[in-house]
């Protein structure tokens, strides 16, 4: 058995810190602390230290032992510890490493000493080197023996801490801290009673100039005028007579600067103000900023200027002369410059001074003969003879000069001499296409002016314009078509030849269009002269202008793919040249583009859904059948095509049409839509039975929510004999809740069956139940407010429930509408005006027109609508509820016309709106013409509305599912208020 201790029973190592190996560290509380208590002293300290060496076997520390060190009474305060001034490592254990280390640094500073001391020697020896050392120190009155035995004896610490101390105390003394030099005063105060304590006087700035002169200064005078004594006089007198000035003004008191302030003026200047900018909010950034600079027509600017009497106007004398003499300069200066002195002959001409004016311009042409500036300005000046001698000299001195030939033509009188000058002028300019046009104008004979065109045509084989002239008025189809075939081959790389061949072959009647324009396609594109899509657009626009429809449908189906791949999108780039075409009213250029769609894509429902608003909005009513008839045999699932269809046959009145439509629609595609189409055309035609049946068939077999929720209001429209209190319907909503307990509407049609029968509970459960299931349905909490509301008559019921609707529906602007018209129903004014505050803040509904309108209409005085019209326009920008309340507003002040505009502008914005189609129809109904009523009621068939706060009341209410547009149009102006 070996007699070595096991590893637990063994002695711990130096340092060893249990759990330090694997990441543990310790800590310390005050209960190992212990009671605070003071630190050791320094002699207990040195014996710790010598019974800690003697256990290890280590020699006693002798670190810093062997000289004892001066305790210094003034210790320096950046070398103590603010937390422990005993000392950092009084505690610590001191082993055999520390002892060496201290032994070390111990050596160093020995040595750094003897360093410093052996300096202070070589330096004392430099300066006695050439004596020997006892004359040395006799020299400096010292004993050699004495001074070796000081240097044997001297202390390596003592010179070096005597000179800093030395230093430190001088330090002090020239710079003494505050405490030091306010010390005998703090140690006075000892002796100060509580009496002079109490007397001591607050800080401040007690000097006597000082306190004098800013209570100066706080006092000062000025002189009062006599106007105001005056008036303090007379304020208190009665004066019993009436003035002349106060009889004008209409009050008793006098106006000094005899001035009257018309605040009507002041209000109407506000009002236009306001309306401008209202203008300018509407109609954007282009129309605000009318009237700058940007927005002046140049050309039309220098029309007016040039129509503009300038004889008539008063110019000062002065000036005129000012000027002369800057333009005589400038024709001195530069002799051969005709502006300066065209403009020096205006200005004569502008004086009244005709003569001089014409001495001006001879003199420019004797100078400048060549200038046809000059001339035409010298011919301007001048009249009848004297102007035709002026011209043949200037075409004598520029022969080669259009300008000056067609001015000279321009001066002859008669017929006969203007060909004769035009062909002496053809003579020098053979190839002036300008004087071959003026030369056949005159011509009154056709065969005249197909022989000046031939001749015209072989001088200037390049000119276009002359070859087509030439091609209308030939007598023969095949001359025609000759002309352009040499036009053609002068000009291989225009398209207008191209164009105009297809335009003749067009006017002939013949079908070989398009394989005209499809070979001049391939012509240009050899040629490298093919135009852009949006060319070849505009020229298919302008064919249809002048009535070349055929050429225009050609150049489409040519052109409109050119330059495009096949991986761009171009479906979508064809139907916005299409929508671009009818807004700029080419709608038969639009029909091209549509045909080509269909063409590429013609299963593309969109395409057809197109191009059959097309015709139903710019074509005929056979042209939209056609156009339907085909589309449903191209996408016969498309519900949508299926329904129009029938809908367009049962508007012309066909209902026999219609339901043939509808029973090939069951046939292709037995959908819900179908179903429910074919129900409202059984119901508006009468026939109940049959729109009862195919309920009955379309819930057994296209069940759907939407069938069901129809099933429930044809029941409650149209309930059977003996029926009475809704049961079927309410039988129907109890079923279609067990298929589709989260549909909102079934709650909303069984809430108002419960209404109707005037069981209030049942319809509050009913709503409650509904809210719980679909807590985000806005018009159930609205429905359940209102019954609230209105029915059992408790306000705070109905604001609490609002309140619970907006918690669950945040930022809904019906919500915020609802809750403010509650309070102003109730006579809460002040809190249906705060309601609105806080709905209009940026974080909630502040761009809503329906706020918006609600505020300026019902709670602002009349005088702040304008102001607010403008405000909510800017934030809002584009809402047609908002523009018709301000159209309301003008219409209030009477401004008709600006009504007219903002009615205009919500009905452009969303025409499906049918609120804003009433109040245009009320106002026109005041205001308006027979023509602007039928006009807009046309317009209003088309847009057929589906929306709007009291449209929709009225057309989805009980027993209205048949009323046409007009029939609802005329009860909602009825509600309007």
């Amino acid at each position: 058995m070996s007699g070595r201790k096991d590893f637990l029973s063994q002695q711990a190592p130096e340092n060893y810190v249990a759990g330090l190996g694997r990441g543990a560290t310790g800590f310390t509380t005050r209960s190992d602390l212990g009671p605070a208590r003071e630190g050791p002293s320094e002699d207990q300290i040195k014996e710790a230290l010598a019974k800690r060496a003697a256990q290890l076997g280590a020699p006693t520390p002798s670190a810093y032992g062997a000289v004892e060190k001066k305790e210094e009474e003034d210790d320096d305060e950046r070398f103590q510890d603010p937390e422990n001034e005993v000392g950092l490592f009084a505690t610590g254990a001191y082993d055999r490493e520390d002892d060496e280390a201290d032994r070390i640094y111990q050596d160093i500073d020995e040595r750094m000493d003897r360093r410093r001391k052996a300096r202070r020697l070589v330096s004392f020896y430099s300066h006695t080197r050439s004596l020997s050392p006892t004359s040395a120190c006799e020299a400096y009155g010292l004993s050699y023996p004495l001074l070796c035995k000081q240097i044997a004896d001297l202390n390596p610490f003592a010179h070096r801490e005597a000179r800093e101390k030395q230093e430190r105390d001088e330090y002090e003394a020239k710079n003494p801290k505050i405490q030091q030099q306010f010390a005998d005063l703090k140690r006075s105060l000892g002796s100060v009673t509580d009496e002079q304590w109490q007397n001591i006087p607050d800080v401040g700035d007690l000097t006597g100039k000082n306190r004098r002169t800013k209570q100066n200064s706080k006092q000062r005078f000025y002189a009062v005028p006599d106007s105001v004594i005056a008036g303090a006089r007379n304020s208190t007198e009665f004066d019993t007579s009436v003035t002349d000035g106060a009889q004008i003004n209409g009050s008793g008191s006098d106006n000094v600067d005899g001035t009257m302030t018309n605040f009507a003026d002041i209000g109407a200047a506000r009002d236009k103000v306001l309306q401008v900018n209202l203008d300018k909010a509407a109609m954007g950034s282009a129309d605000a900023n009318s009237g700058s600079a940007s927005t002046i027509d140049p050309k039309g600017y220098l029309t007016s200027l040039a129509k503009t009497d300038l004889r008539s106007r008063d110019y000062d004398i002065g000036d005129v002369k000012r000027v002369e003499s800057l333009l005589q300069s400038v024709i001195k200066t530069n002799s051969r410059h005709p502006p300066g002195y065209i403009a020096l002959a205006r200005l004569h001409e502008l004086a009244g001074k005709p003569v001089k004016a014409r001495d001006v311009m001879n003199q420019c042409c004797s100078l400048n003969p060549h200038s046809e500036d000059a001339w035409l300005e010298n011919i301007r000046l001048n009249e009848g003879h004297n102007a035709k001698v002026i011209a043949a000299a200037a075409v004598k001195e520029n022969p080669q000069s259009t300008r000056l030939w067609t001015r000279a033509t321009e001066l002859e009188t008669d017929s006969q001499s203007k060909k004769r000058v035009l062909r002496r002028a053809l003579d020098l300019l053979p190839k002036s296409v300008v004087l071959w046009k003026q030369l056949v104008q005159l011509s009154q004979d056709e065969s005249e002016a197909r022989l000046l065109l031939s001749k015209a045509c072989s001088e200037i084989p390049a000119s276009i314009e002359l070859h087509l002239a030439l091609a209308r008025i030939v007598e023969t189809v095949a001359e025609a078509r000759q002309v352009l075939n040499t036009c053609r081959r002068a000009n291989p790389k225009n398209a207008e030849v191209w164009i105009a061949a297809t335009r003749l072959e067009e006017q002939v009647g013949s079908k070989n269009t398009s394989n005209v324009m499809k070979r001049g396609v391939q012509s240009l594109a050899n040629e490298n002269a093919m135009l852009k899509r949006e060319e070849w657009i505009e020229q298919a626009e302008k064919c249809e202008e002048e009535g070349a429809i055929l050429t225009g449908q050609s150049i489409i189906r040519e052109t409109l793919s050119y330059g495009l791949d096949e991986d761009d999108d171009r479906k979508k780039l064809f139907m916005e040249d299409a929508q671009a075409s009818i807004s700029r009213g080419r709608y038969e250029i639009a029909r091209a583009i549509y045909a080509y769609i269909l063409r590429l894509w013609p299963t593309s429902k969109s395409a057809w859904e197109a191009s059959a608003n097309l015709e139903k909005v710019h074509g005929k009513r056979e042209d939209l059948w056609n156009v339907l008839e085909k589309a449903v045999e191209a996408v016969p699932q498309a519900d949508e095509l299926w329904i129009q269809y029938a809908n367009e046959k049962y508007q012309s009145g066909d209902v026999d049409g219609a339901r043939i439509v509808l029973g090939k629609a069951f046939n292709q595609s037995p959908s819900e839509n179908i179903y429910l189409e074919a129900i409202n055309l059984e119901a508006k035609n009468g026939q109940i039975d049959q729109a009862r049946e195919l309920l009955q068939q379309a819930r057994q077999e296209a069940g759907t929510d939407r069938v069901w929720i129809k099933s429930v209001a044809f029941a409650r429209t149209h309930p059977e004999a003996n029926e009475t209190n809704n049961s079927t319907a309410l039988d129907l909503v109890n079923q279609a809740l067990q298929l589709y307990p989260s549909n909102w509407k079934l709650w909303a049609q069984k809430g108002q069956i419960y209404t109707s029968r005037s069981l209030l509970p049942q319809a509050r459960e009913a709503y409650n139940t509904g809210t719980r299931a679909n807590p985000k349905s806005v018009t159930l909490w609205l429905l359940l407010s209102q019954l609230e509301e209105q029915q059992a008559g408790s306000v705070v019921k109905a604001r609490s429930v609002l309140d619970r609707a907006k918690a669950q529906n945040p930022k809904n602007e019906r919500l915020w509408l609802e809750s403010v018209r509650l309070e102003r129903r109730a006579g809460n004014l002040t809190a249906a005006k705060n309601l609105m505050a806080r709905a209009l803040q940026p974080g909630e509904c502040h761009r809503s027109g329906m706020l918006w309108s609600e505020r300026i209409w019902y709670l602002e005085p009349r005088t702040q609508r304008k102001p607010l019209s403008l405000e909510a326009v800017k934030v809002v920008e584009s809402d047609p509820t908002l523009f018709v309340t301000v159209a309301r507003v003008f219409w209030a002040e009477r401004k008709l016309e600006k009504a007219v505009t903002w009615f205009e502008k919500a009905i452009l914005l969303d025409s499906d709106v049918g609120d804003t189609w009433a109040w245009y129809w009320k106002f026109l109904g005041m205001h308006g013409s027979e023509e602007k009523r039928a006009d807009v009621l046309e317009k209003l068939r088309l847009a057929d509305p589906k929306h709007g706060e009291g449209w929709a009341a009225v057309r989805k209410g009980v027993g209205r599912e048949g009323w046409d547009v007009e029939r609802v149009l005329e009860e909602v102006v009825k509600g309007l208020e």
